[in-house]
């Protein structure tokens, strides 16, 4: 009879001849306290069955506040009507995307807000020394860093390094220099790792590390405009609370895929104290997510509200766009409105044609079509700073409150390069969750 702690070996083991491997095998199996008995996980029963072992803490994690959840489902992606630029950079084609949780509106000031003065007051707490080095990295007391008196001289001495320099100074005020306000960013390229000839290469050969200038370009009012007077929207839009609520723009592509990776930082910090699962990433959606959402699972419609106007029977505009020759007001917003203005397609997401254009995460290639794949096509290239900039287009969707009717169409694409900003550009985050939260059970 075998012994109860005797630990079975594979039959073509023991023929090995190889004495030192025996050796390290048994002493492996001893290590790993091999025996035919005891729990196999924290709260298991002892009695001998199959059980599984949970691979992390609970998860509770509720229904994200102001994202809509979208359903897997097959559309027909592509033009819905007659392409009148004659561009001819997509067809229409049947493709099947996942479900997904999307922002119910773009980004707005207020929450872009909240991150560049996460940044910022997490750069005054280094400065300050609000906190300790904890494995070669410091760690920031939230505590003291959320008493920071702003105003305070002794604080401004010692955050020197985030005022603007005395020779920019207007009537000699100390203010915070917003080119100061960086935040670094640290990302893992999975899409390279798993690329053929990469298995067992060094983790750190994926790891992308740089720092990004996270503070709006205010000045994209001027600089969009040639001999137009927009001074006032430069001086007020991100700063005045009266535009809180209408969607961030002056925004580059990277500006808001640093902010989809501070969110999921912010997020599973959360879930962390609370010894919860953390979750997968925030990120922008691709292109063939961000058209699938827009049609609100109306298939081949031009719009996200149907066929064929942009009007409804009563004669009133469904968007925020530019109406026949240049009637900018008519449509309730001579720039922007707010992000939850009109109503929502039949998903529950606003603004999908109009307000402002959207960021994907789709690089722009003119026959992507052609052979990206029928289950959530995307194509990305993360160019380089060295990159031509043809490298460097991202697909921007849904029209703004500057241009025609054309670009509306759910079906419209066009590209930016992802080192501008814009005054009719801005963004929504999408995130992928279990089904447990989606099917509303936990």
């Amino acid at each position: 009879m075998l012994s109860k702690f005797f630990c079975p070996i594979p039959f073509n083991i023991m023929k090995m001849k190889n004495l030192s491997v025996l050796t390290a095998v048994f002493a492996i199996m001893m290590m790993a306290g091999c025996k035919l008995g005891g729990k196999s996980g924290k709260g298991m029963p002892d009695d001998g069955q199959l059980h599984g072992v949970a691979p992390a803490s609970a998860y509770n994690l509720a229904k994200p506040p102001g994202m809509v959840y979208i359903p897997p489902g097959t559309f027909h992606m592509g033009p819905s009507d007659e392409d009148m630029n004659a561009s001819y950079t997509s067809r229409n084609r049947q493709v099947s995307i996942s479900g997904f949780w999307m922002d119910a509106t773009e980004i707005t000031n207020n929450e872009y807000r909240q991150f560049t003065n996460w940044v910022r007051d997490s750069t005054a707490a280094i400065l300050m020394q609000y906190g300790k080095d904890v494995d070669g990295r410091f760690q920031i007391d939230w505590k003291k860093a959320a008493m920071i008196k702003w105003g305070d001289k002794a604080t401004i001495e010692k955050i020197n390094q985030m005022i603007v320099e005395p020779d920019n100074r207007i009537f000699g005020k100390k203010e915070i220099d917003p080119s100061r306000i960086v935040y670094h960013s640290e990302t893992f390229n999975l899409k390279d790792a798993a690329a053929k000839g990469n298995e067992g290469k060094a983790r750190s050969q994926f790891i992308y590390k740089h720092d990004v200038k996270v503070y709006p370009d205010t000045l994209v009012w001027i600089r969009d405009f040639s001999y137009a007077y927009n001074e006032p929207m430069t001086k007020r839009y991100y700063s005045h609370p009266a535009f809180g609520n209408y969607p961030v723009v002056g925004v580059n592509w990277e500006q808001a895929t640093v902010f989809c990776e501070w969110r999921t930082q912010y997020l599973n910090a959360h879930l962390e104290a609370k010894h919860l699962a953390t979750e997968s990433d925030f990120r922008l959606p691709t292109e063939s997510e961000w058209e699938y959402a827009a049609r609100g699972g109306r298939s081949q419609s031009m719009y996200p509200w149907g066929n064929y106007y942009l009007r409804n029977k009563k004669g009133c505009l469904l968007a925020n766009f530019k109406p026949g020759r240049g009637n900018y007001p008519e449509d309730g917003g001579f720039y922007t409105v707010r992000a939850d203005a009109y109503w929502p397609n039949d998903f529950g997401l606003y603004c999908m044609a109009g307000n402002v254009a959207e960021w994907t995460s789709s690089f722009y290639y003119e026959g992507a079509s052609n052979f990206s794949h029928d289950m959530n096509p995307d194509i990305r290239w993360n160019a380089k700073d060295s990159d031509p900039p043809r490298m460097k287009r991202k697909v921007i969707r849904g029209g703004s409150w500057k241009d025609v009717g054309l670009y509306l169409q759910t079906s419209a694409r066009t590209y930016e390069y992802k080192d501008t900003s814009k005054s009719y550009i801005g963004f929504r985050c999408v995130i992928d969750l279990p089904p447990t939260l989606t099917n509303g059970r936990r």
